[in-house]
């Protein structure tokens, strides 16, 4: 018994150290940021090794549909909408699914990120984007499985996918020359009503040029027609930080007024606590 007893409490005491042993995954994980123009790509991938094995037509089957890498599905994410193969596809997440064959590999842009390798029930609705791609041999051996976002240019950029000596190069297009028009037209059309807000707003939180301030609330409520409850409370704020008690208590009366339209208590509460301080002598 005292020595089932001994045991027992070795073998507890060794648990611990057990659990803290650390050795590293067979496929490690991976990701890759890249800018491409102006648009953001980010690709998260786990990295199998070939370790002396044929990859194409053994190890991954010809003509069935591969997760494209190992463990958890390879995902790639698109700030903007991207052009693939003439077609357009959104902005947002996707699982990366290929059918490898030998003579072209047809590549899935799918909806649903969250799979283990396939989809348990392939769905064509979550297939956002479907395009095929010839493969290229290479003249040398790839040991671990690689994508990678390269060939970049303001315009485009290449989503490559190679192992053992295959590679693939999926071409995407996207929106620079319109995403940087937009920005000269808007630097050439001046700063908005919100620019003008938030410069000012930002003056007033940290204690600059009260006065600078109290012009950029002035020409965001200017610009505006509906005059915002929030940008009268700022500018009340302001002429009361510049000691024009009168002015403030005069914007707070209009803030709180617009305040009680839009049904927004907060504010009703804030410019009457305002008004009433003010107020004092």
């Amino acid at each position: 018994m005292k020595k089932i007893l001994v045991a027992t409490a070795l073998f507890l005491v060794s648990l611990p150290v057990i659990s803290q042993i650390r050795t590293p995954q067979a496929s490690l994980k991976a990701t890759v940021n890249q800018t491409v123009g102006l648009s953001e790509v980010t690709v998260e991938y786990s990295r199998p090794s070939a370790k002396g094995r044929t990859i194409f037509g053994d190890l991954v089957t010809f003509g069935k549909l591969w997760r494209t890498g190992a463990n958890q599905n390879s995902m790639v994410t698109f700030s903007d909408d991207v052009v693939i193969d003439g077609k357009t596809l959104k902005k947002g997440k996707y699982a990366i699914f290929t059918t490898p064959k030998a003579d072209n590999w047809e590549v899935f842009f799918y909806t649903d990120t969250q799979n283990w390798g396939t989809p348990e029930s392939w769905d064509e609705s979550k297939v956002a984007l479907k395009t095929s791609v010839k493969p290229e041999s290479l003249n040398r051996k790839v040991e671990s499985f690689t994508i990678g976002i390269n060939n970049l240019d303001n315009n485009f950029a290449h989503l490559e996918i190679s192992w053992e000596k295959t590679l693939i190069a999926v071409k995407f297009e996207v929106p620079t020359h319109k995403t940087a028009m937009a920005s000269i037209d808007k630097a050439l059309n001046g700063p908005s009503k919100d620019d003008y807000y938030a410069a000012g707003a930002y003056f007033f939180q940290s204690n600059g040029d009260m006065n600078k301030a109290l012009e950029y609330v002035n020409k965001a409520l200017d610009m505006s027609t509906d005059k915002p409850f929030w940008q009268l409370r700022q500018k009340s704020l302001i002429q009361a930080k510049l000691g024009d008690k009168k002015g403030a208590i005069e914007t707070a009366k209009a803030s709180l007024a617009a305040a009680e339209a839009a049904k927004n208590n907060d504010y009703v509460k804030m410019n009457k606590d305002s008004i009433a301080e003010w107020s004092k002598k």
